[in-house]
């Protein structure tokens, strides 16, 4: 495997000392090495992958040097546009490294999410025209396409790294986010589908929130007909709900999110208060990080969450960090107008068995499209 540190000193010595993405599980432990080594106006945790297309692109205006993008292969929707109207040649010409992360490759068994994802990967980078290498796991042979890429780079192309599993050595945070709350993330969501009544809905986010609602369900010997499991799709979760509470009326529609998520297309809550749905409820899990995927930060702790809910229209706003604030809340609330928030501060961290749905998401459509017919 490759060494981080090595990796980030090539490129550090090719003049590449800004770097901007969404974290990914596969490229973790580089992301961590750069988390460490990199102080905070050299690498910025963007909110979404496009954000950091764009964050490059100023770098690059500023300084005349190219900066790197990293991403988990799913960011590359949310990248396209400004690599398509923005950086590439046709348009402003400006240079990229990208680290993407290869999740669902082609005979490498992954999570149903990844699938599509995984074989249209390498295929999305050659419709727009970008020359691209998958990073070999070997230290000798990666550096020498680290050299193919900062030639491209010279001479002013966009160029690709994607990135196996397994790819880069343990590299663990030394400076890991800090949560000075106790209450658990899987105990917050416990409570919540405790207390929402049997006609309501919840559209659970992508990553542990899913999980954690689905084994929850099959511990109590409960259906999963009730959740919808947004596996995929990061940041879309509240539209969702938004969509179903829009036509269901009779019926509150609770959308669990997590920080990250919200962050990722917070325009997102605009809407949500714009269209005013009176059943919507929207549970914002928040541990300030992406625990998911290595716990890089996000900015979700240090922001009035409650706040810009309220700012852009939200009836009823509340921020809880103990089980008790939470239940008392979920008594509230369920008699108010919405669209209402819950900010719930959590700690980071999730069981090390916790499983992933057993369903296919095929199985979970068909199972909430018949039970919103009741």
């Amino acid at each position: 495997m490759i060494s981080p540190e090595h990796f980030i000193e090539t490129l550090r010595n090719a003049d590449i000392d800004f770097y901007a993405g969404v974290p990914d599980s596969l490229l973790k432990n580089v992301c961590a090495y750069i988390t460490d080594h990199l102080d905070a106006s050299h690498h910025i945790i963007a909110a979404n992958e496009g954000a950091a297309i764009s964050l490059a692109a100023g770098h690059y205006l500023a300084t005349g040097r190219v900066a790197c993008v990293y991403m988990q292969n799913s960011g590359q929707g949310n990248a396209i546009n400004p690599l398509a109207s923005l950086t590439d040649k046709e348009v402003y010409h400006i240079p990229l490294l990208l680290l993407i992360g290869w999740r669902g490759r082609p005979g490498v068994h992954d999570e149903p999410q990844h699938v599509k994802q995984g074989k249209i990967t390498t295929g999305l980078l050659n419709v727009m025209g970008i020359n691209y290498e998958v990073l070999s796991k070997e230290e000798d042979q990666a550096i020498k396409q680290l050299d193919k890429a900062v030639s491209a780079l010279k001479r002013g192309e966009t160029f690709a790294l994607v990135v196996e599993k397994d790819t880069f050595e343990e590299y663990r945070l030394q400076h890991p986010v800090i949560s000075t709350y106790t209450m658990h993330r899987e105990d917050a969501i416990q409570v919540v589908a405790d207390a929402i009544d049997e006609r309501d809905v919840i559209v659970s986010t992508t990553g542990m929130i899913s999980r954690e609602l689905f084994e929850y369900r099959s511990a109590k010997g409960e259906g999963h007909e009730r959740d919808f499991l947004t596996v995929g799709s990061m940041g879309h979760a509240s539209q969702i709900a938004l969509g179903i509470a829009l036509e269901q009326k009779t019926r509150r529609v609770w959308c669990f999110d997590g920080d990250g998520a919200t962050l990722m297309h917070m325009g997102s809550m605009a809407i949500v208060a714009q269209h005013a749905p009176s059943n919507y409820i929207h549970v914002v899990f928040n541990n300030g990080a992406h625990d998911s995927v290595g716990g890089q930060p996000t900015v979700g702790l240090n922001i009035d969450l409650t706040g810009v809910a309220k700012a852009v229209g939200y009836k009823n706003t509340y921020r809880v960090c103990s089980k008790e604030e939470l239940e008392s809340v979920l008594k509230t609330i369920k008699e108010e107008s919405g669209p209402s928030m819950i900010e719930v501060r959590v700690c980071m961290g999730n069981r090390k068995n916790l499983g992933r749905p057993t369903t296919t998401p095929e199985q979970n459509k068909m199972a909430l499209m018949d039970f919103l017919k009741r």
